[in-house]
């Protein structure tokens, strides 16, 4: 009797990052979000990434590569590790890679002791993620059901500019549903009021989150998750994560890139001041006031094929448990990783010092 080869064909068909740096990959994630967890509730965001991103940055410069971030803590005048720009791993071996880092994703969440804080990362061959600068990236992330009604129906596809209703209407008829069942995720902001009624007036409910939206964009392509859409205007490095999850996963993004006064609603001066500011370090990644405006889907924004991806809770969130701490340093976390190869994997680790002082213990 012949049996499926499935699992060894899809471990077969990963790329190098995905076959050698994806195990190394979340012992990074990991290494981050038990150093946040230590200081959550603690009430000092700053504290909280700065560990995480030392911790981070230290695991990184493990690893057997030739490693550059794209996106990261901000540029190099700005972030004193894990900027833009920065080198890491080893520099000894021929894995060239792309980088993209958010060592603490809602570092008000882990200060706060609020759901939903990871530590994440992702990476990519060279070439193989949007180096794009620090400012928002307007967006819709969908599941993969939408992408496959998309297939079917190429005229009858989601949209940036579309109204919010139209959009909510694609994704019920992907999910054999009615509007009035979907849940749609958007960052609290005064920014999104708009948005947040017409979601509301459709018939459509709203999950409002404080900080975070990375992982319930995730959450799209996950069934069962409760989330079927994320819409709204927040980092656009969140952005490219959630991007280069999404690759893996076969959801979809499309963004937008926008400067935070105009996302904001501010004065014509102020957003002419923004220009002013932002806009020559923009031109030289190639993004000026024509092509500002362009949409980008999954592809552009994560172009490689060797993608890789990693997230560990901090806190407890609808998807990752936060991290839980006991005896003396010791330490359960639960991440998620996944790459290019369509391999995903839910990972419950445990971290014990003294295996005679704390045994291990289960459930």
């Amino acid at each position: 009797m012949s049996h499926p080869k499935t699992a060894e064909e899809m471990i077969k068909c990963a790329g190098s990052i995905e076959a050698e740096l994806l195990p190394r990959l979340l012992h990074v994630t990991e290494a981050a979000a038990i150093a946040a967890s230590y200081q959550m509730g603690r009430g000092d965001k700053h504290y909280s990434d700065q560990v995480a991103v030392e911790a981070m940055r230290r695991m990184l410069n493990c690893l057997d590569m030739k490693g550059i971030i794209k996106i990261g803590e901000g540029e190099r005048d700005e972030a004193p590790m894990l900027y833009i720009g920065e080198k890491v791993g080893t520099w000894e071996e021929d894995f060239e890679v792309d980088i993209a880092v958010d060592p603490l994703e809602g570092t008000n969440l882990a200060a706060n002791g609020f759901p939903g804080a990871i530590a994440v990362m992702a990476m990519a061959e060279r070439g193989g993620l949007f180096h794009g600068p620090d400012i928002y990236m307007d967006k819709i992330v969908v599941g993969p059901e939408v992408v496959k009604y998309e297939r079917e129906h190429p005229y009858h596809k989601i949209d940036l500019d579309a109204p919010v209703r139209d959009n909510l209407e694609i994704v019920a008829e992907a999910l054999n549903r009615n509007v009035d069942e979907l849940v749609v995720v958007i960052l609290k902001r005064d920014r999104h009021e708009k948005k947040i009624k017409e979601i509301r007036d459709a018939g459509a409910r709203v999950i409002l989150v404080e900080d975070g939206d990375l992982m319930p964009g995730v959450s799209t392509a996950i069934r069962g998750s409760g989330v079927h859409m994320v819409l709204g205007a927040g980092g656009s490095g969140e952005a490219v994560l959630t991007a280069a999850a999404m690759k893996c996963l076969g959801g979809k993004i499309l963004a937008r890139l926008i400067l935070p006064t105009v996302a904001n609603g501010k004065s014509d001066d102020e957003v002419a001041k923004e220009k002013a500011e932002k806009m020559p370090r923009l031109a030289t990644m190639g993004i000026t006031e024509d092509n500002i405006n362009d949409v980008l889907d999954t592809n552009r924004l994560v172009p490689g094929r060797d993608v890789i991806f990693s997230a560990t809770g901090v806190t407890s969130g609808p998807i990752l448990n936060g991290v839980s701490l006991f005896g003396e340093g010791d330490a359960r976390v639960h991440s998620i990783t996944m790459g290019s190869s369509g391999v995903v994997k839910f990972t419950d680790t445990i971290y014990i010092h003294d295996k005679e002082e704390t045994p291990l213990r289960y459930q």
